[in-house]
């Protein structure tokens, strides 16, 4: 719950509310420990209101360290909120 938390925040403040917190995994890279979650956003909502398009759904792929703390971010894809999602 810490980490979804603190994904929640952190994209609130920067970048816009989550849509959907998809995914939160531990990870550890040798000595590092830390967590990856995905992320949906939509993207630019008003503007896409305005002009009668359909909503945009951002997929973020996040990082954070140990004390939950983001230490990265990138948006790995972007769909039309109408379209299917792509099944893995």
């Amino acid at each position: 719950m810490k980490v979804m938390k603190a994904v929640n925040d952190f994209f609130r403040e920067h970048i816009a509310p989550p849509h959907k917190i998809i995914s939160v995994q531990k990870q550890k890279d040798g000595e590092e420990e830390g967590w990856r979650a995905l992320v949906e956003i939509i993207e630019e909502k008003e503007y896409m209101k305005r002009y009668g398009h359909d909503q945009m759904i951002g997929l973020y792929e996040v990082f954070l360290d140990k004390e939950n703390e983001v230490t990265g971010f990138s948006r790995i894809s972007l769909r039309f909120r109408s379209d299917l999602e792509e099944q893995a």
